[in-house]
């Protein structure tokens, strides 16, 4: 049986949007323009203090979400800004943290869920702006996915911070998953770069894919956010 899912990227830079204000109700307004299952963020906590997330909770659960407990500080619902939502549909059956070398503070994620008896493995990210630490970074990850147990359909999304095409982080990824075209998806009211990218890998199957574009998303964050729609094998 094949399972539908859509998933999508958004680095929802702390809740404030291109107009300089602090405003996580647009946040989550374009989260539900896009309807998605999982919502893989970036910059989802606050930098500084107790690092409380951008996102108000009680309005998180209030829109139907559950945040994956990565359980790293009371007030966050990520690690190093990288967060994971999941609706209803969605069953978390383990969750970890990925260490990244990293000269300022970065971090990638990893869900395994289950979709309506489909298993899906979701990885999250925001790396570096340095090209030399980006590649650094895309390997590590690629390590933890080769000595994590099991080997469930993967789907790899979060803000790789690389303008070109073919630079070596993103060859170091698609030399083993399959990347994903969306389209650019920076800076959000002009965007001209694909800075926000997907990769997938296994028995998955990619039905669509793309940037959403809306005069809300247009303002709530210098990010616009990217989707894909899956097909998995269900029991």
């Amino acid at each position: 049986m094949a399972i539908s899912v859509l998933a999508a990227s958004y680095n929802i830079q702390k809740g404030i949007g291109t107009d300089f204000r602090r405003r996580p109700d647009r946040t989550l307004a374009v989260l539900h323009e896009i309807g998605a299952d999982i919502v893989v963020l970036q910059e989802a906590d606050r930098r500084f203090g107790s690092r409380e997330s951008a996102l108000p909770l009680a309005a998180v659960a209030a829109q139907g979400w559950r945040c994956v407990p990565f359980e790293t500080r009371p007030l966050s619902i990520g690690w190093h800004g990288n967060a994971v939502l999941v609706s209803d549909r969605v069953t978390i059956v383990r969750q970890a943290t990925l260490p990244i070398p990293a000269l300022e503070p970065r971090g990638a994620v990893l869900a395994d869920l289950s979709i309506d008896g489909a298993a899906l493995r979701v990885v999250g990210m925001h790396l570096d702006l340095s090209g030399l630490w980006r590649r650094r970074q895309a390997r590590a990850v690629l390590r933890h996915l080769e000595r994590h147990p099991g080997d469930p359909p993967v789907l790899v999304m979060g803000d790789m911070n690389e303008w070109r095409p073919s630079a070596a982080a993103i060859a170091d990824f698609s030399a083993v998953l399959t990347p994903v075209p969306t389209g650019p998806s920076f800076h959000a009211r002009m965007p001209i770069a694909a800075l926000d990218r997907i990769f997938v890998g296994g028995e998955v199957g990619v039905v669509g894919a793309g940037v959403h574009h809306s005069a809300r998303a247009a303002v709530a964050s210098d990010h616009l956010p990217v989707w894909v729609r899956l097909e998995l094998s269900g029991e």
